[in-house]
């Protein structure tokens, strides 16, 4: 395998890593609902707090897709074809827009005064 393999094979693991983070966090944040679940129905406990596990879900969401946009970079630049660029133009600005209104949404609404 010479340096170019390397190098894919590093970016095919950064993206990797983007959905392992993804698929953790939303293990974690499911495994939280149902334990918040079971508390508060057989142990009297708080009621689920819901905007709590769809933030923890958002910033894994978030973590991930940079995870995932930095594989594309990588790769891309080793096969800088006029149709990878255009794809990958595509895709991150897909993923900067998703970005963007999970980060709005993760603040939360904004007051007007």
């Amino acid at each position: 395998m010479g340096f170019l393999g390397v190098i894919y094979l590093i970016s095919f693991l950064i993206s990797i890593v983007g959905v392992i983070v993804i698929s953790w966090g939303a293990i974690v944040v499911i495994f939280e609902f149902l334990y918040s679940g079971f508390l508060y129905l057989f142990k009297s406990g708080q009621p689920i707090d819901k905007n709590t596990l769809r933030v923890k879900l958002g910033l894994y969401i978030l973590l991930g897709l940079e995870f995932m946009v930095a594989g594309d970079i990588i790769h891309t630049v080793l096969q800088p074809s006029k149709d990878a660029l255009i794809i990958l133009g595509s895709i991150v600005a897909i993923r900067t827009v998703i970005s963007y209104f999970l980060q709005k949404e993760l603040q939360g609404p904004t007051k007007k005064y």
